[in-house]
């Protein structure tokens, strides 16, 4: 998330990078027990992976237990998602 900041910073001041990434903790904490928000990733390799769009970013995450949710990345719309998370998933030993 200090990368997001940072970007935001540069281009549009501290108090847009502050709001930006206190809205980003907003949204993941607000998915915690709200299934029905939460998008399935459509790949069998990251089976049990969801997603949230928040603004200009993707949150991708998974359900650690009913009250916690593991953040595997946030990725800006640009990026080229299914390397950036491939790379993640072979990083955290689930190749």
């Amino acid at each position: 998330m200090l990368e997001i900041w940072d970007y935001t910073e540069k281009k549009w001041g501290e108090d847009q990078a502050d709001r930006y990434v206190q809205g980003l903790v907003a949204a993941i904490n607000d998915l915690q027990g709200k299934p029905r928000r939460w998008r399935p990733v459509r790949d069998d390799a990251l089976a049990g992976v969801f997603f949230f769009r928040y603004r200009h970013h993707y949150i991708f995450f998974r359900e650690l237990s009913r009250a916690t949710l593991g953040v595997i990345n946030i990725l800006h719309e640009n990026m080229d998602f299914p390397s950036h998370l491939k790379v993640d998933d072979e990083q955290s030993g689930n190749e």
